[in-house]
């Protein structure tokens, strides 16, 4: 019989969330993972409030075991920071993040700060205000920033031109020369909203080759799409 370790997890999210990450921890793992006899996996929501217990068996021999484990279980906070102009949506997504519901805000004057776990991977996120005056304190922000996340309103088709502008004034700053770019192309649920293509083609994204990124069509209210976006984050994390 194949020697195998039992290990138990325990994840504390918001119910919508927890199923996400389960999956995508269970797709992290190693060709020797196996699941315990009558575990069940599924990614459906699950009924429980805030926590849901995983039981898994890997492989003794497995290789990637110890590798595996040391990423799962970073303890270090990782910075990113949610820019964007005002009315992107942005304090609206930390708080889908954090709290997995919407929150009625008022523009951010100065910034929100939130710790957000994915998959045992610890985001300290600075959601900055995006009115004008606000932005050129932004960089006062980018110091140790591993993400920046870009929050672009999808239906304000008249300033993505100033968005283009703040993203490449950020790029080009030293403090963010190694950060991962995350782009939220939000509001996707209102008619006529531009799509995720041409937020692309807008923003001139394929012109980034300095910087890994990757654009996300999301909706703040409902956080469709928002989970898509964390996991290429971790993924990020772990090709580093």
């Amino acid at each position: 019989m194949d020697s195998v370790i039992p290990s138990v997890f325990v994840l504390r999210f918001y119910p919508q969330r927890v199923a996400c990450y389960l999956f995508h921890l269970v797709w992290a793992f190693p060709p020797g993972f196996r699941p315990l006899p009558g575990v069940y996996l599924d990614s459906h929501p699950v009924s429980h409030q805030d926590v849901s217990v995983l039981v898994c068996g890997f492989d003794s021999r497995s290789p990637d075991l110890h590798h595996l484990f040391g990423q799962s279980f970073d303890k270090r906070e990782h910075k990113v920071i949610i820019v964007g102009l005002d009315n992107a949506g942005k304090t609206t997504i930390l708080y889908q993040f954090s709290m997995n519901e919407v929150v009625h805000t008022s523009p951010t004057i100065g910034s929100n700060v939130e710790e957000i776990v994915v998959n045992n991977t610890h985001f300290l996120m600075w959601d900055i205000g995006g009115q004008e005056s606000l932005r050129s304190s932004w960089n006062t922000y980018y110091t140790n920033t591993e993400f920046v996340i870009i929050v672009v309103d999808s239906t304000d088709r008249e300033r993505i031109s100033v968005t283009k502008e703040e993203l490449y004034r950020m790029l080009a700053h030293e403090d963010l020369k190694k950060a991962g770019l995350l782009i939220f192309a939000n509001k996707q649920d209102v008619k006529g909203c531009m799509s995720v293509a041409e937020i692309s083609q807008s923003l001139q994204l394929t012109s980034v080759k300095d910087h890994q990124w990757h654009i996300q069509a999301c909706c703040a209210l409902t956080g469709e799409g928002l989970c898509q976006g964390l996991e290429w984050m971790t993924s990020q994390l772990r090709v580093r």
